[in-house]
């Protein structure tokens, strides 16, 4: 199989195979390869959280709550920070 890159893709590319001391097919293969690792897991993932919500396991929370728990969360961890000093 022969791929071609745009030329900023492949200058990436031969860069990072000077700079591990590989040839670039085999950099390009493991990036491939971890790729597809990385999709598979995520699609794992994903699968047992549908599965997760379609069984009422867990409750869906509403994105507006999220981010105000991550803002409550974020304040009290800067609280606490600032207390120590």
């Amino acid at each position: 199989m022969e791929v071609r890159f745009k030329p900023d893709v492949q200058a990436k590319l031969e860069q990072m195979a000077r700079e591990s001391g590989r040839p670039s097919d085999e950099v390009v293969e493991n990036v491939v390869a971890d790729f597809f690792d990385d999709l598979a897991f995520t699609r794992e993932t994903l699968g047992r959280r549908y599965d997760d919500l379609e069984s009422g396991r867990v409750e869906p929370v509403a994105g507006d709550e999220v981010f105000a728990r991550l803002r409550a969360k974020s304040a009290a961890r800067r609280a606490s920070i600032n207390e120590r000093i």
